[in-house]
């Protein structure tokens, strides 16, 4: 497709051309919004409210205000109440704790790999007992 060909789908598609696609080269713009519609804009196997709710949780955690605003805005849109999003920022926010944590004091892999493993047998038990 041509630039005008790419332009005219996005402004079918959502309304207009954003300026950070304006700036996109030639060479990659009809794959780069091919790739954007059909990840940002299509429902998937995992429902559109929670890919989001996760953008907006690596948004945050990678500091990028644009990002962040996006994601919160599109998340609201697709039904993601106050709640949703704090719970997600609470959660992201705590996935980066440890991961800087566990990295930066560079705990075995291997013992972290078993370690898992036990928690999610004793865990699978413990579901199987109060089940039953």
């Amino acid at each position: 497709m041509t630039r005008e060909q790419v332009y005219k789908d996005m402004e079918a598609t959502i309304g207009l051309v954003p300026s950070f696609f304006k700036i996109v080269p030639d060479s990659t713009l009809e794959q780069d919004w091919t790739i954007f519609k059909n990840l940002q804009l299509t429902e998937g196997v995992v429902p559109s409210k929670y890919l989001e709710l996760v953008g907006l949780g690596i948004s945050a955690v990678t500091h990028c205000r644009y990002c962040t605003l996006y994601h919160t805005e599109v998340a609201r849109m697709l039904g993601a109440t106050d709640d949703e999003i704090h719970e997600v920022l609470r959660f992201a926010g705590n996935t980066a704790l440890w991961s800087t944590w566990v990295n930066g004091n560079q705990i075995d892999y291997d013992e972290f790999k078993a370690e898992l493993a036990k928690v999610r047998e004793f865990l699978q038990v413990k579901k199987l007992m109060t089940a039953g």
